[in-house]
């Protein structure tokens, strides 16, 4: 991440206060780290996947620009929110390509292995959705970890200043809900829900 924190943040404010200016002068300065980061998420894809890179940060980018009145913190919220839209243009990409194909099996993706352990390297996105989602209702602290760390890409200090926890919490988090996602994701492959 190599723009300088304090310039985005200052940026942020200034956008929340109505300068549309400052708006376009932090594109070019989170651009960078947003595609690093759909680059990421999209490499695991699998082949033949149409949405590319700078699709995805281009839509995360219309639909951030459509949110109106937003109050931003700071760097680390501005990367949350663009995570939490990331994952849901993946999602709906994934549902629309699975209506499309009436009834095939949905797009998937390969998952970090930090998220899940080795005997489950691919998962569905749309069952990951649904997994992140029960998690959410079980735990939703968990869930926003996940969702900060696996589709936003933060850190876990990043995590944690989001969040409003301790490093450690987050870590506990992230252990706890891999675990846990791993459980759901196999029971839901093998239909043992």
């Amino acid at each position: 991440m190599t723009e300088p924190r304090s310039d985005v943040t200052e940026l942020l404010v200034a956008w929340s206060a109505g300068d549309e200016q400052a708006r376009d002068r932090l594109v070019p300065l989170v651009y960078p780290e947003l595609r690093r980061v759909a680059h990421n998420k999209l490499r695991r894809e699998r082949p033949g996947q149409t949405l590319q890179p700078t699709a995805l940060v281009n839509e995360a980018y219309l639909r951030l620009v459509q949110i109106k009145r937003m109050k931003w913190q700071n760097r680390a919220h501005f990367f949350a929110i663009c995570s939490r839209l990331m994952r849901q243009i993946l999602v709906d990409s994934a549902r629309a390509r699975q209506v499309a194909k009436r009834g095939r099996r949905a797009v998937r993706i390969t998952l970090d292995a930090e998220l899940l352990p080795s005997e489950s390297p691919e998962a569905d996105v749309i069952a990951l959705d649904d997994a992140l989602n029960a998690l959410g209702e079980v735990d939703p602290r968990k869930s926003r970890v996940v969702e900060l760390r696996f589709f936003g890409g933060l850190s876990v200090e990043e995590t944690a200043a989001v969040i409003g926890v301790s490093s450690d919490t987050v870590l506990r988090d992230w252990k706890f809900a891999k675990t846990w996602l791993y459980r759901e994701l196999r029971d839901a492959r093998s239909g043992a829900r």
